[in-house]
C-alpha cells in the first residue's frame, strides 16, 4: 500500500531535487514556457539571482542586505500555464505489494513541486474506472503545495482504467499547459482516443509508463493460476515454461513500443520506468537519459 508515500523524507527530497534540476527543469515543458513573461503585474513571483545587464530596479535591496547577494524580483504576468497530472488509480497500480503506487504517488507529487517552482499551476487527478476526479486543485506556491500534497496518502487503489471514457468527459483545457498520464498502461480499454483529445486540445503530452520488476521479468516458474486483479472473471491457468515465458516478455515488449510509437506519433514524451527506481534516479536519470528533462 501507499499510505506514507508522501512523508517528510520525501519532501526532503525534493527540495534537494529541485537544487540538482535547477538549470534542467524548464527543458520539460517544451514550448510552452515560451509564452511565459515575467513582466510588472502586482503579484509577486519570486527571486533569482542577479545578472551583468539586468535591471537593477527590481534588486531587493532588503534580502541583499541581509544575505550580501543580489537577487532580482520576478512578477507574473496574467497568464499561468496549468500542469495536469492524471494518475491511473486501478488496483493493477497496487499489483503484489510492488513499489508501484507508491513511486506513481512520488512522481505526480514530484512533476507538481517541479511545475510550481516554474511558476504554473498543477492540479491532480486519479483515473479510477471511467471516471476522473480531482483530487488537488491547481496548486499555485510551495505554501498551497505543502498544505495539499498530503492529500495523495488517502488515495485508493482500486477499479479499472478506462482513460478515454474519463478525459473526454473533462474540461481539459486548450493550449495552457502540460498534461501528464501515470499508469502502468496493461489495460484492454481504449487510451489512444484520450491522448489525441489532450493532442487536439494543444496540451503538451508526457505518459509514464510504470511497470514492476515483477512484471517486467517475472520470477514464477511451474503451474500457475493467475487472476486479472481488475477483472475477476478474467483468469489464466497454465505451466509456466520457457515458451510461455518468453511469449510473455515479448507481449509486454508489445505493449511498450505500442505505446512509445502512440506517443511519437503524436508529438507525446513518452517514459518507460520500473518500479526499483527511487525518486532521486528517476528524475535525475531517466528523465533526462530519454530527453524529457534537456
Amino acid at each position: 500500500m501507499a499510505s506514507y508515500a508522501i512523508n517528510e523524507n520525501f519532501l526532503q527530497q525534493l527540495e534537494t531535487l529541485e537544487l540538482i534540476l535547477k538549470n534542467n527543469v524548464a527543458g520539460l515543458f517544451g514550448g510552452n514556457h515560451q509564452s511565459k513573461k515575467f513582466g510588472s503585474s502586482c503579484e509577486f513571483a519570486d527571486h533569482r539571482e542577479y545578472m551583468a545587464g539586468d535591471d537593477i530596479t527590481k534588486i531587493n535591496w532588503n534580502l541583499y542586505a541581509r544575505t550580501e547577494n543580489l537577487y532580482l524580483k520576478q512578477y507574473l504576468d496574467e497568464r499561468r500555464l496549468k500542469t495536469k497530472i492524471y494518475l491511473d488509480a486501478s488496483l493493477s497500480m497496487d499489483f503484489n505489494k510492488s513499489n508501484k503506487a507508491v513511486l506513481a504517488l512520488q512522481i505526480a507529487a514530484a512533476f507538481a513541486y517541479l511545475s510550481i517552482v516554474l511558476m504554473d499551476k498543477a492540479s491532480i487527478y486519479i483515473i479510477k474506472d471511467n471516471m476522473c476526479y480531482e483530487v488537488i486543485h491547481e496548486m499555485a506556491n510551495k505554501d498551497s503545495f505543502y498544505t495539499d500534497i498530503m492529500k495523495l496518502n488517502t488515495i485508493e487503489f482500486s477499479g479499472d482504467f478506462k482513460f478515454s471514457e474519463a478525459i473526454m468527459k473533462e474540461d481539459v483545457g486548450y493550449g495552457d499547459g502540460l498534461s501528464i498520464i501515470i499508469s502502468d498502461f496493461l489495460t484492454e480499454n481504449d487510451y489512444q482516443v484520450g491522448l489525441d483529445c489532450l493532442v487536439d486540445k494543444k496540451r503538451d503530452v508526457l505518459c509514464v509508463q510504470l511497470l514492476s520488476k515483477e512484471e517486467v521479468k517475472p520470477t514464477i516458474r511451474g503451474k500457475i493460476h493467475y487472476f486479472d486483479s481488475e477483472l475477476s472473471s478474467s483468469d489464466y491457468r497454465k505451466n509456466v515454461n520457457k515458451d510461455v515465458y518468453k511469449a510473455y516478455l515479448e507481449a509486454v515488449n508489445y505493449v511498450k513500443n505500442n505505446l512509445k510509437n502512440l506517443c511519437a506519433s503524436r508529438g507525446a514524451n513518452y517514459v518507460f520506468m520500473q518500479d526499483d527506481k527511487n525518486i532521486k534516479d528517476t528524475f535525475i536519470n531517466m528523465f533526462i537519459e530519454e530527453g524529457v528533462l534537456k
